[in-house]
């Protein structure tokens, strides 16, 4: 077994730092600025060519420069940077789980990739990635079928635009543990008169994180593609492959009635000699024509197609027989051991949309219009039997009575689901300073659903309209305020685990409901946005006791009341950059009938306050070196209903140092980094999954170094 180094000496950390720039203080450029709030549109957001300073909603757009500098592998190392967004039952070697406005987003439904929906429900590699998006709150002119949360859209790298622009670059990382990786960018245009363009990337990383015994590799390529046909006409593709293997990761959890200690974070609890990796197969990829039709209309058509192949498999820390406690450990620290398999898990997703907009006058006012149609379907198909199997009791120290138990004995759901959407929208220009923005959209689905022997059939059929509108109106040239009402609809499935009585089952739609208000301002060295949420949607429960199999089911029970304040902004002064974002969040439950008592409490893991910040430093005496210093600050959350026991606050804080010079005429970009900086133990999250109340530490101090060089 490798051993790990999770923590860097602060000494060494400051020595490598001199080292780094004293070796090319010889050759310098002036290095990017960070930019993590984009001005420009999201295209998640159905208006493409309105900038979000102008814009009647609440969204983030993360350029690639930032990805690097913050050595982002993951959507929910990026999405961090935003006081709206935390984790969500969200494991270190699992698919992303995170919560926006404090609630989870559906992985099935609450991502896109290139504006096309998309299953998460897989690794997805950032290599190829040039930015991220995130539209936040509800609104069914986005999206036909969602979590109230938001939209995360993942756009990918593209070809370069100039004719005589080339992309030659190389990555080498080391860190976060002994984890080491090497990625390759490649892009230019070519023909006779340079109408082909290609972007190429690749990546191999040999995983060895600062948890220990959770080792594994992964591996992407991606070629990306384009056509000028004609100056009016152009065909964009791309593909990529990609395969993660890795040890599964298993959360803490309350030690009878008490919340342990925070731990560091390097014990990977339940990892048992018999474990065996999770194994995350996807190739995704998407096809896109746009036709310029003249005066002002563009007709465009894009299918997108993603396969996922998926071995979940855990060594699963769930429950305390000894004590007859199914919802946290023994308080001695024991825990019931299962073993967990579902192997071959194969999930279908396509996407076809076809859009066309313009301008037009009606009624002496201008309208922006766009008519859109999508189809899709997500298929998932499984294995005939899981693994969810007893194989003896384990301990937060590392001691187990354990053996494997692989036999496959619970029956698995298939579900299929299609739809067809049909979005009408309309911006209306009152007036050069108002605008009316009117969004409505028809969404049809069949969905059915049957245990892998054919029980349990169930299908649902139905259709649904939800609306969108906002008005807006520009104060200053720099100052616009908003105001926006919008509907969601969101496909819950009852958890594939044999307790349930309607396991693997669609739930009824849960309507969600969203009033926004807003102010934004923009000039060249400052931005800032003040925002005003308050979302409701109804909420889903267990009845029943849930110890045993066909013993609970899952239903509508109530619904959950989010309000908050979102504040943020950006300031650049001579060689200082700062940013800032932080939300307050009130989040209750209302009219529940299951358990009474948790009306007018708390949600569980939703912290009340978040803070993000982050201060960059320049150094004229040595041209291209920036140094910033980032701070996380996440107030206290319940662990328990009745709020009987809370996870206190946490801060941390990342220092970071880049360095961009030239090498022989070779663009150099140096980057070390240490995260959680003094070292603070501390629970991150406390989510509550399957009945189980679980505790995600934090991660230790890390250092990480990069080197990206560009010819």
């Amino acid at each position: 077994m490798a051993t790990h180094t999770p923590s860097m000496p602060m000494g060494r950390i400051a020595a490598a730092t001199a080292l780094c720039i004293a070796s090319t203080t010889a050759w310098s450029q002036a290095g990017q600025e960070i930019v993590i709030t984009s001005p420009l549109p999201l295209q998640t957001s159905d208006f493409g060519d309105t900038p979000l300073a102008k814009a009647p909603f609440s969204g983030i757009s993360i350029d690639a420069q930032t990805l690097r500098d913050m050595g982002a592998t993951r959507i929910s190392d990026a999405l961090r940077l935003d006081a709206s967004v935390t984790d969500s039952y969200n494991s270190p070697a699992y698919w992303d789980m995170l919560s926006v406005r404090g609630y989870t987003l559906d992985n099935r439904y609450n991502f896109r990739r290139e504006g096309l929906p998309i299953s998460a429900e897989t690794m997805i590699p950032m290599d190829n990635k040039e930015r991220i998006e995130l539209l936040k709150g509800t609104s069914g002119i986005q999206a036909g079928t969602s979590a109230p949360g938001g939209l995360a859209n993942y756009v990918v790298k593209r070809a370069p635009s100039g004719n005589d622009e080339t992309i030659r670059a190389v990555t080498a990382t080391y860190g976060n543990g002994k984890s080491s990786s090497i990625a390759l960018d490649l892009g230019a245009r070519f023909g006779e008169n340079k109408d082909f363009g290609y972007r190429f990337n690749a990546a191999y990383e040999d995983l060895n994180p600062y948890i220990r015994n959770t080792q594994g590799h992964r591996q992407l390529m991606a070629l990306a593609m384009d056509w000028r046909i004609t100056p009016d006409s152009k065909l964009d593709w791309e593909f990529e492959t990609s395969e993660r293997q890795q040890m599964g990761v298993n959360a803490y959890s309350l030690l009878g009635n008490t919340l342990p200690a925070p731990v560091d974070g390097t014990l990977n609890l339940s990892r048992q000699p018999w474990s065996v990796p999770g194994v995350f197969k996807a190739n995704t990829g998407s096809l896109r024509f746009k036709q310029n039709l003249g005066e002002g209309w563009l007709w465009t058509t894009q299918y997108g197609g993603q396969r996922l192949r998926t071995d979940d498999r855990l060594t699963f820390a769930y429950g305390c027989s000894a004590e007859n406690l199914w919802d946290r450990f023994c308080s001695n620290g024991s825990f019931d051991l299962y073993d967990y398999r579902s192997d071959n898990e194969r999930r279908i997703s396509d996407a076809f949309k076809t859009e066309v907009t313009g301008q037009t006058r009606w009624a002496g006012l201008r309208h922006d219009v766009g008519v859109s149609f999508m189809r899709q379907r997500q298929l998932d198909r499984l294995a005939p039997m899981q693994a969810y199997n007893w194989a003896g009791t384990g301990d937060i120290h590392g001691m187990a009575d354990s053996a494997a138990n692989p036999t496959p004995g619970d029956l698995n759901t298939n579900r299929s689901e299609y739809s067809n959407e049909v979005a009408v929208r309309d911006r209306i220009a009152l007036s050069a300073q108002t605008a009316l923005w009117l969004g409505l959209r028809h969404t049809a689905i069949h969905r059915s659903s049957a245990r892998t022997d054919g029980s349990r059939a169930v299908q649902d059929q139905r259709s649904f309209n939800t609306p969108w509108l906002a008005l807006s109106h520009q104060i200053t040239s720099g100052v616009t305020a908003y105001g926006s009402y919008g509907e969601g609809i969101e496909s819950a499935v009852t958890a594939n685990r044999s307790l349930y009585t309607n396991a693997g089952q669609a739930l009824p739609a849960l309507r969600s409901q969203q009033l926004e208000a807003g102010l934004k301002g923009l000039s060249p060295s400052l931005r800032w946005q003040a925002t005003y949420f308050d979302i409701t949607r109804p909420q889903a429960g267990d009845a029943g006791t849930c110890d045993g199999a066909n013993t609970c089911t899952r239903q509508i029970d109530g619904q959950a009341h989010h309000r908050g304040i979102e504040l943020g902004g950006g300031v650049s002064h001579g060689p200082w950059l700062a940013e800032l974002s932080g939300t307050w969040i009130h989040a209750q439950r209302e009219n529940a009938v299951i358990d009474t008592m948790v009306n007018g409490q708390r949600a569980l893991n939703v912290p009340n306050v978040v803070v993000r910040a982050l201060a960059q430093y320049r150094w004229a005496d040595v041209p291209g070196l920036r140094t910033s210093l980032r701070l996380s600050h996440e107030g206290s959350r319940r662990v328990l209903e009745d709020g009987s026991i809370t996870l206190p606050a946490w801060t941390t804080l990342d220092l970071a140092a880049h360095y961009d010079t030239r090498i022989q005429g070779v663009r150099t970009e140096w980057t070390l980094a240490v995260d959680n900086l003094t070292d603070r133990h501390y629970w991150r999250e406390s989510p509550k999954q399957f009945s189980h109340y679980y505790l995600y530490p934090g991660a230790p101090r890390t250092g990480r170094i990069t080197v990206r060089t560009s010819f």
